[in-house]
């Protein structure tokens, strides 16, 4: 018969008590001989054993460190290979001047609010948001847009004041000018004047940047390269006409429109009915001067109600789009593009939010036609966006009560919806009324300028009396009035140093995260492959012979500037903000 115990199991015989007891004994003393001839034997084994162990590891470690490395320097380098194409390339550089995170959060609510939107709408900016740039300049932790536009067309720090020039007063080279030298065809698009810093730093040189009327002569090609632009459309215009005609801002009687026309060989046009002629740039012809506005160009809040007159950003930025795209058709170099929302610094300084959300949508709605322009292209083209500074230190809540009264967690959109004047425009209107003579004062600012462009049925006698009184300080009233009401607070009229947003396009990887505005400029011209440094060379060696018609007894760059001087340059920007359209 099979056997019932398990295969395997012990063979054993079956013993008695005794046996068993011996047989444990007999195996416990060998056991203890063996333990004692081995352990030292075993603990060494041991050792050795861990130590290996220890060792693999540590090697491995390093080596998956290592491997993360080379993996983020192969993307890394990828990303660089991307930024920078072989071949032929359009770049568009966008400034929204100005414009601080809080701008964005305030016009995407107005937004929401007026358009019934849910609280998840985004603007088309706030798709493209990548990183942050870093603002101070090199003498002040709160930079102005001239060391701001320098930072990005030289990719270098200056001082407040300072248009493409280094604080040693030696011009540096910009990425526009390098763009021409080149090979590239270039353009400007703004909605203030074309003289003001953001486009003056790009295409000429000036030790201050209240030297507009050289900054004018340089634009349109009296420079030590020649003419570097080949479209500019804008405002300005009274930096270009002599000083013996109406409308001109100048201080000599040199015509510069006739000086671009005859000597450069620009095209130039100046209203509306001439730029709707240019068929939203199919019909463009260049080098194309265009300057719609004295100065700036209204308000978008305004300019809707003046269409007639006035392009807007986004239709000057459509047209520069396709004039560059149709110049460039048979080059192997594409164009470099600026484009500035200007104004949304003006309505910072200004404290005014209902200005400020329109000139932020507006703004908006050029990105958008960049976006949609870059997607139908055939030519590699990137887009990257961002601000020189922001304006007006915008909060977007205000405590209107002291303590111990406790704040209101909102603010009210409404306010802003409700007004169809800017308070800038409603000022104009005030001082144009007084200078007519116009009678019963008290009832002309309370309903047509309050109640019909404000939007304001509640002004208080206070609020009235203090326009009256000081009819000067119009536009700061009439926007405090607004942001009173719409609970929100400013702590400036100038400027403040917090950083502010990048947006890009597929290409601009490189600027992904927290950067100093110099390294937007790095960008810039590395995207291009272009050398600002031999510019920058040759500027200073033309320096020493090149001067400017009328300027023959100074530098062509303009007087060497006191603390003093920068400081009322600055000023007589600030008064500009106002200035009649």
């Amino acid at each position: 018969m099979p056997s019932n115990q398990p295969l395997f199991a012990s063979e054993r015989r079956g013993s008695s008590m005794h046996s068993d007891e011996q047989a444990a004994q007999e195996d416990t003393a060998l056991l203890a001989s063996q333990r004692q001839d081995f352990e030292p034997v075993l603990n060494k084994s041991k050792i050795w054993r861990e130590l290996g162990l220890f060792t693999w590891a540590v090697v491995a470690t390093a080596a998956v460190i290592v491997l993360a490395v080379l993996s983020q320097h192969q993307a890394s380098h990828e990303n660089d290979k991307k930024a920078k194409p072989v071949g032929k390339r359009n770049l568009v550089f966008m400034v929204s001047d100005g414009m601080g995170p809080a701008s964005l959060a305030l016009t995407r609510g107005f937004r929401q609010y007026e358009e019934g939107l849910p609280h998840d709408d985004v603007l088309v900016l706030d798709q493209h948001f990548i990183g942050s740039s870093r603002t101070r300049s090199s003498n002040s932790l709160v930079t102005d847009s001239a060391a701001g536009a320098t930072a990005f067309s030289c990719g270098l720090k200056s001082y407040n004041g300072a248009i493409s020039i280094l604080p040693d007063h030696t011009p540096c080279g910009t990425v526009l000018e390098a763009a021409k030298k080149a090979g590239y065809t270039t353009g400007l698009v703004v909605t203030t004047s074309i003289t003001d810093a953001t486009p003056a730093c790009f295409a000429s040189h000036a030790n201050m940047r209240s030297e507009e009327d050289m900054i004018a002569q340089q634009e349109v090609g009296e420079h030590p390269l020649g003419r570097v632009v080949d479209l500019m459309l804008g405002g300005g215009r009274c930096h270009f006409l002599p000083n013996t005609t109406s409308g001109s801002c100048r201080q000599d009687e040199r015509d510069i429109t006739k000086l671009a026309q005859d000597k450069y060989g620009w095209n130039y046009i100046d209203n509306r009915e001439d730029f709707d002629g240019l068929k939203l740039g199919s019909a463009a012809k260049l080098p194309l001067l265009g300057l719609f506005a004295y100065y700036n160009i209204p308000y978008e809040l305004d300019r809707r109600n003046m269409n007639d007159k006035y392009p807007s950003l986004d239709e000057m930025a459509r047209t520069a789009l396709k004039a560059l795209e149709a110049a460039t058709q048979d080059s192997d170099k594409g164009f470099f593009l600026m484009i500035e929302g200007s104004r949304i610094d003006h309505a910072g300084h200004g404290n005014d939010p209902a200005a400020q959300v329109h000139e932020v949508l507006a703004y908006d709605k050029a990105f958008a036609s960049v976006v949609q322009f870059i997607e139908n292209s055939k030519t590699e083209t990137v887009l990257v966006a961002t601000s020189d500074h922001e304006t007006g230190g915008l909060a977007i809540a205000r405590q209107l009560k002291p303590p111990p009264s406790y704040p209101q967690y909102k603010w009210l959109p409404e306010v802003l919806s409700n007004t169809s004047s800017s308070a800038e425009h409603s000022a104009r209107r005030l001082r144009a009324y007084v200078a007519s003579g116009g009678e019963n004062l008290p009832e002309f600012i309370r309903e047509e300028l309050i109640q019909k462009g404000l939007g304001i049925m509640d002004a208080s006698s206070n609020e009235l009396r203090l326009i009256i009184d000081t009819p000067e300080l119009a536009s700061v009233y009439f926007a405090d009035m607004i942001s009173r009401r719409a609970q929100i607070g400013w702590s400036t009229h100038g400027h403040s140093s917090v950083d502010v947003n990048i947006y890009g396009s597929s290409g601009s990887e490189a600027l992904r995260g927290n950067h100093e505005n110099t390294e937007v400029g790095k960008f810039l011209r590395e995207y291009l492959d272009v050398d600002v440094a031999a510019i920058t060379a040759e500027l200073v060696e033309k320096s020493k012979t090149f001067t400017i018609s009328g300027m023959a007894e100074k530098p062509w760059t303009g007087d060497i500037p006191t603390e003093e001087m920068l400081e009322a340059a600055v000023s007589v920007h600030e008064r500009s903000n106002g200035i009649e359209p």
